[in-house]
């Protein structure tokens, strides 16, 4: 009884000089200590921080991958955490796929803290690589999206210069977003630290200590009975890494996808800080929406009639979008937008050409309209829909068949959901079986008299 004693007391201080020794060798955020690291220096592994999560192909998102429990896909080497996807065929010839996806759940799960990993992301057509964290205990508020989801990090293997941080929650689904483009290099072929904090009543997302996004506004509600705030996000959460591979945002994998070294995520560490304690005794931010102006004209679309040649790669008025596989460009000319398309690509966005921050009024009657023609048949399909709310169609998505004379397209149609003031004017030419080139002029959203 006493050797066993001892040994825990001995287990207890090598615990102990080992918090110690993190604690002076790891920097400390300003407020904050560490509560827990991963700096994977060893030649394994911890599976007494770690565990494997197994998964069918297909499970969620319509993904290729089957998750795995097997140092194939998730190991560490040269003291960094890798998740390699693997290509493979199986005995009938068919192509699968095979990936990693650990979590710390029920081994360190917290509640509020600064979270935050260094890690290099994988480059190709249909990875999707996230860091990420959701409830341990996903039951409390409900099944997701009630639960609450938090995304710290978020690439898109073909589209590597972006980053995404995103909060889940509601019923229905509701989403908070925000994003960050590298002005140089990109999150594949360097290393970066993406990080939250989470306090109460707000959570802030970086990347090598810039803040890109914050947030107050979420809520949770069951059966349309909202829950005290700050619920879902009060509560002890666990982090995930994974790397996915196809689905219905990133696309899937083509002939440009490699399953080599580019193919891996590469984490260098994980930590976890917390501040002393937090003040839960928060209130939610009283919602206030900010409803655009219409023009003289009555269009609440800026720059509709295209007379600005305008930069479509930026978030400002009109922005021209590639998705999976979609290869093309637009250009403002002679009062029209001129969409040319080289891949029609896998999705019906991976052509696309959008505008943000409609006011939608909910009881409210509008009416959307343009003018289009193409270089020969084809078809589009235009929408109108709610980026923060899981993308629901105010406007559905409606296929319009173009010929190469200007036809005029009016849709008269009810706003009947909650009001929002970022819906957005979308029109999709993506896997529409052609890729003639498209040119539209005179986008208008007015209210009905």
């Amino acid at each position: 009884m006493k050797r066993q004693l001892l040994l825990i007391l001995a287990l207890l201080l090598a615990l102990s000089c080992a918090a110690a020794l993190a604690e002076e060798t790891v920097p400390m955020p300003e407020g904050y200590h560490l509560v827990w690291a991963d700096e994977f220096d060893g030649d394994s592994l911890n599976l007494d921080d770690w565990k494997y999560e197994t998964h069918e192909p297909g499970w969620v998102n319509h993904e290729w991958q089957r998750y795995v429990a097997t140092d194939e896909v998730a190991y560490v080497k040269d003291g960094e955490l890798v998740i390699q996807p693997v290509k493979d065929t199986d005995s009938s010839g068919k192509t699968v796929y095979r990936s990693g996806r650990v979590n710390t759940w029920g081994k360190h799960n917290v509640k509020y803290g600064r979270i935050e990993a260094r890690l290099r992301v994988p480059e190709g057509q249909g990875f999707l690589p996230a860091f990420w964290m959701m409830p341990y205990n996903e039951g409390l508020y409900g099944s997701w999206p009630k639960c609450g989801e938090i995304d710290i990090m978020e690439v898109l293997g073909h589209d590597t210069g972006k980053l995404y941080g995103t909060l889940h929650f509601g019923d229905p689904h509701m989403q908070r977003q925000g994003t960050w483009q590298l002005p140089e290099g990109d999150f594949a072929s360097e290393y970066h630290v993406f990080a939250i904090e989470w306090d109460p009543g707000e959570i802030r997302w970086y990347v090598d200590d810039n803040q890109y996004f914050a947030t107050s506004d979420w809520y949770s509600a069951s059966n349309g009975q909202e829950r005290a705030y700050p619920a879902p996000f009060n509560q002890p959460f666990y982090v995930i890494l994974n790397v996915a591979v196809g689905g219905d945002w990133p696309g899937y994998p083509d002939e440009s996808t490699v399953f080599d070294e580019r193919a891996a995520m590469r984490v260098d560490y994980v930590r976890i800080f917390q501040k002393d304690s937090y003040d839960e005794n928060v209130t939610r931010p009283e919602e206030v929406l900010e409803m655009r102006e219409a023009d003289e004209t009555g269009s609440f679309v800026r720059n509709g009639g295209f007379a600005v040649a305008e930069d479509l790669a930026d978030s400002e008025d009109w922005t021209f979008l590639l998705g999976p596989g979609g290869k093309g460009e637009a250009e403002i000319r002679d009062g029209a937008i001129v969409i040319t398309s080289t891949a029609a690509g896998t999705e019906e966005y991976s052509v696309q050409l959008v505008q943000p921050g409609m006011p939608m009024e909910k009881g409210c009657s509008y009416v959307f309209s343009f003018e289009a023609r193409a270089d020969e048949p084809r078809t589009i399909k235009p929408a109108i829909t709610a980026p923060d709310v899981n993308w629901i169609r105010y406007f559905p998505d409606t296929a319009i068949d173009l010929t190469a004379e200007w036809q005029t397209f009016t849709f008269p149609f009810d706003m009947t959901q909650k009001s929002d003031d970022n819906g957005r004017v979308e029109f999709n030419m993506g896997r529409q079986g052609s890729t003639a080139t498209v040119y539209i002029r005179n986008v208008r959203l007015t209210k009905a008299d």
